[in-house]
């Protein structure tokens, strides 16, 4: 049985009469400790997915299954990084992570326990050093760290990230996709990351699922991505299978814009 199931999900957002299907019949299976990245052009219902997968949106039809139990909630086994840091403003470092601490282990954990995992999450991001310090204290690239601090803090079964590097520049970007890489690694998290980039998407994941275009979208192929682990990003640069991975996504996105031109 698959880790994560999302089985014929179809989702319809209603506004009075009028009806907007924006995904139809999506259907993936996903492995424990795999990490898949999601793809396609604006529109085509990426980010509605992963909100369907955390369960802050409900599907209209058919169903997700993670370890055979349905998804119909939000629920700490199942963590999101959005874009937007979504971090307290008033709050620390440290105080911002402990909030996600307080709320799943509260009763499970001791103060000095939990004090203790909060302090491993940020330092599993490097932020170890800026407990003390604010949001508007720190840095984009800083924000996001303590922002996947937070989500995994959780514990959670399944890593969500909303295109979590889009706002940042190129250099941040590169060091949080090393992070993120590491921590993958070291951990054996199952990710599933929205992203808008084709070499990020490649670099990261082990499976590119790609998105056909809205509406009615639903997904149009499954690039497996055959590049050992641990990965660096300057020997890949030239290396066979990720010059064919990238060709592969830029050929179906190429593709399905040419088709929407056609379209118009």
């Amino acid at each position: 049985m698959s880790y994560l199931k999302i089985d014929n999900v179809g989702k319809v957002f209603a506004s009075g009469s009028r009806r907007t299907e924006v995904l139809r019949e999506v259907n993936l299976r996903i492995e424990k400790g795999q990490f898949v990245s999601v793809i396609g052009h604006s529109g085509c219902g990426k980010s509605t997915l992963l909100n369907m997968i955390a369960g802050l949106t409900p599907v209209t039809s058919g169903g997700i299954i993670l370890e055979g139990a349905e998804v119909s909630s939000p629920g700490p086994e199942r963590a999101v990084v959005f874009q937007n840091h979504s971090l307290l403003p008033w709050l620390t470092v440290y105080d911002n992570v402990k909030l996600a601490v307080q709320k799943v282990f509260g009763g499970a954990k001791s103060k000095a326990e939990r004090h203790d995992w909060i302090m491993h999450n940020l330092d599993l991001v490097q932020m170890g050093h800026s407990v003390d310090k604010r949001p508007g204290e720190i840095s984009g690239g800083m924000k996001q760290r303590v922002g996947i601090a937070r989500a995994l803090a959780m514990e959670p079964k399944v890593l969500l990230l909303d295109e979590p590097f889009g706002a940042l520049d190129a250099l941040t970007r590169a060091h949080l996709q090393d992070a993120v890489m590491q921590i993958h690694a070291r951990l054996g998290n199952t990710m599933i990351m929205i992203t808008h980039d084709v070499d990020e998407a490649v670099l990261l994941a082990d499976r590119i699922v790609m998105m056909t275009n809205g509406p009615s979208a639903t997904i149009g192929e499954v690039l497996e991505v055959p590049l050992p682990r641990p990965r660096d990003r300057l020997a890949l640069a030239g290396h066979a299978d990720y010059l064919a991975a990238r060709e592969g996504v830029l050929r179906f996105l190429y593709e399905r814009h040419r088709f929407v031109e056609a379209a118009e």
